[in-house]
């Protein structure tokens, strides 16, 4: 995927002349700040920009860059897994420049190891003012990375695409980003719990984190169930299609008779509809969606089981738990029925068990 440049190109700055900077970020304000303080130091210069690692490799055919400085959150491919392939297949020195970024932070070591020159934390607020008042250290990681010794990187194996007998794999790691800013919220539910569910989302603001929710219904009735719920929440609530992303302040709920599987591109999480077999005597699965949550967010995740009947969920959840999730369960007192969250207290799948009027306030606390 990463393009290979002219290799009778010259890397390195002759003397006089500026080094050439490729600035990739997918915040025009970013790549605007950046590039008016790059092009004010005589040192430097601004070669190019673009919005994400697609459109850098397309560019990175018909040039090289001294160093390029690269975000790590962008759509459709994320910084960490584009640096880990342009290391693999052309070395350039790379500054990362992110808010997920700190000293000893697990996306720093992985910068790092993956073969960046340097990591420049920024704020998650506030950027424009903070890349301003940093501008001399950041002109002068530029000029020092552009001159680093880089050497080329074994490139991880690409994974292959989920197929049908994938939809019931055991989480692994990604290899790509560790965290991201954005957090998001699974939900499952059975008996009672349509009820329980309007309930917590009416209790939710309309800047909550993303959730995606499967409730076992038939099929036709969940439209019905999510456009009844959108009238009556502050956030937005919607039957979930192919490919809708997960945004804030906005549920999704799994339509009857399909499953519901999180996936990611590059640092969006959208969600994948799919046929397949009834699973956990269920289809759509509370199952099926948690593992697949526990593969692409991982920690990134905060797992909520509720009322319902049987067992559905319980491992799902287990999953998620063991992959760094917050998992939050139902009590007795508070479920219609209380069989799906005592079978996932029972396989120690719970972190903490509440009252149904408890969860709004511990899924906002979790997602922060």
């Amino acid at each position: 995927m990463t393009a290979r440049p002219d290799p009778t190109a010259t890397r390195l700055p002759p003397d006089g002349r500026p080094v050439r900077v490729f600035i990739v970020d997918d915040s025009a304000l970013v790549r605007q700040a950046l590039a008016d303080i790059i092009g004010s130091d005589p040192r430097l210069e601004v070669m190019a920009t673009a919005a994400d690692p697609f459109a850098a490799a397309e560019r990175l055919k018909s040039m090289v860059p001294d160093v390029i400085i690269l975000d790590v959150e962008m759509p459709r491919m994320d910084g960490l897994t584009f640096l880990r392939k342009l290391m693999a297949q052309h070395p350039l020195p790379v500054v990362i420049c992110s808010s997920l970024v700190s000293d000893r932070s697990e996306t720093y070591l992985a910068a790092m190891s993956a073969g960046a020159v340097d990591v420049i934390a920024k704020p998650e607020i506030g950027v424009k003012q903070y890349i301003s008042e940093s501008a001399q250290r950041i002109r002068d990681v530029l000029v020092q990375a552009a001159s680093a010794k880089v050497q080329p990187m074994r490139e991880r194996p690409v994974q292959p695409k989920l197929s049908a007998d994938a939809m019931l794999a055991p989480p692994r790691e990604s290899g790509a980003m560790l965290r991201t800013t954005e957090k998001i919220v699974a939900i499952g539910a059975s008996t009672g719990g349509t009820e329980a569910l309007r309930e917590l989302l009416q209790a939710m603001p309309s800047d909550c984190p993303p959730i995606v929710i499967v409730q076992h219904m038939p099929e036709l009735f969940t439209g019905a169930f999510a456009k009844r719920l959108d009238g009556l929440c502050a956030i937005t609530v919607s039957e979930a299609k192919p490919g809708d992303r997960l945004l804030r302040g906005h549920a999704l709920i799994a339509p009857g008779n399909k499953h519901t599987l999180l996936a990611r591109s590059g640092a969006q999480y959208h969600v994948e509809i799919r046929e397949g077999p009834l699973v956990s005597r269920h289809r759509p699965s509370v199952d099926v969606l948690f593992r697949s949550v526990a593969r692409f967010a991982g920690r990134n995740a905060v797992g909520v089981i509720m009322t319902g009947m049987g067992d559905d969920g319980a491992r799902g959840l287990r999953e998620m738990r063991d992959t760094g999730a917050t998992t939050l369960g139902q009590d007795e007192e508070s479920c219609v029925v209380y069989g799906m969250p005592k079978e996932a207290m029972a396989r120690g799948a719970v972190g903490q068990e509440m009252s149904l009027g408890q969860l709004p306030a511990a899924i906002l606390r979790a997602a922060r």
